[in-house]
């Protein structure tokens, strides 16, 4: 490799903070993270948005191909064809598609097929990953680990949501096909993920629930 395809790593500014006092803090932050299913529709700049998203686009991907589109809707009519066809799909998930251990394990969330959620918050955030790439003349191009791209890369945006001050929530929509069609998206572009994005609702609530213990996650050898 030429000395010119790298710079110089540069640490992080630290704060005089160790890394366990940084690493203690920042999970302590991430700890409050819930994820939402009631929003306001208190407006959120485009420029927050964007933030958000670049944060999520400089993860890592298999070989750098960063095999991820995201689509950012604010448009009330577009929100609203999305409903619709989500909770068409949900409907039929609920009624017969889930299996009654799938029900039964949703219970304690209070949900069902009704999604307000992607009417009210002011914006809605449609995850797309390419399966292959495509150059100038139309040709396919391979991606590398394109599923676990994509994952991490919705990780660092529901980290960058939460750093930001709002709330976000993982809906999958199944079959979620009707995405790519209504937003028009190339035939190489699958939908990964559905996140609406804003801030909560006055009066949101959340389930409680017991993160995993240390002993739970974490095994040493």
């Amino acid at each position: 490799m030429k000395a010119k395809d790298f710079i110089e790593y540069t640490p992080i500014e630290t704060q005089n903070l160790t890394a366990q006092e940084r690493s203690k803090q920042y999970r302590a932050f991430l700890d409050q993270r819930r994820s939402l299913r009631f929003f306001s529709d208190r407006a959120v700049e485009k420029e927050t948005i964007e933030n958000i998203i670049m944060t999520a686009s400089s993860a890592p991907s298999g070989a750098h191909k960063q095999p991820w589109t995201f689509c950012a809707i604010s448009s009330a009519d577009i929100k609203a064809k999305i409903r619709e066809a989500a909770e068409k799909e949900e409907y039929a998930s609920y009624n017969g598609r889930m299996s009654d251990e799938w029900l039964e394990d949703l219970k304690k969330f209070d949900t069902d097929w009704n999604k307000p959620f992607i009417d009210i918050a002011p914006w809605i955030i449609v995850l797309f990953k390419k399966a292959y790439d495509l150059d100038e003349n139309g040709n396919k191009m391979k991606n590398y680990y394109v599923n676990e791209s994509v994952g991490i890369a919705a990780g660092f945006f529901i980290s960058a949501v939460h750093h930001a001050g709002l709330v976000t929530l993982t809906h999958t929509p199944s079959p979620m096909n009707f995405l790519q069609k209504l937003l028009e998206r190339p035939e190489n572009e699958r939908p990964f993920l559905l996140l609406p994005v804003g801030y909560p609702a006055d009066d949101a609530v959340v389930p409680v629930l017991k993160r995993k213990s240390v002993d739970e996650v974490i095994t040493y050898y």
